[in-house]
């Protein structure tokens, strides 16, 4: 997990933001995909300096139902935001290792002020 920085900025009126998304695979994805998946993502969350925190990885399902795979990406703005989901290297992990293998896609953006993530 990379962790940049607070979740917050407490110094700002301006919360910082948590871009929250989920996935459910089609059919017939394999466990081996999905670790490639993972640490695709993980690598290219280290060559994006705007991301001031990002996790991604399979459900645990430890509730029924639910997505498949999640990612949560903490950045400071919405340029931020736009800069990470543009950026080259995030273009890559889509199309070598996500796109193929999404069925469903719900994204939210969320704001972090004081207190919210610790």
């Amino acid at each position: 997990m990379l962790d940049n920085a607070p979740a917050f900025d407490e110094e700002s009126e301006n919360p910082m933001i948590l871009h929250l998304v989920t996935f459910r695979w089609v059919d017939g994805v394999s466990d081996e995909r999905v670790a490639a998946l993972t640490e695709a993502l993980n690598r290219m969350a280290e060559g994006i300096d705007v991301l001031r925190s990002y996790v991604a990885g399979a459900n645990l399902h430890l509730r029924p139902g639910g997505a498949d795979f999640a990612v949560a990406a903490v950045v400071d703005d919405a340029a931020a935001l736009d800069a990470y989901l543009d950026h080259p290297l995030h273009s890559e992990v889509y199309r070598d290792h996500l796109g193929p293998i999404v069925a469903d896609r719900s994204a939210v953006q969320l704001p972090l002020t004081a207190g919210t993530l610790t």
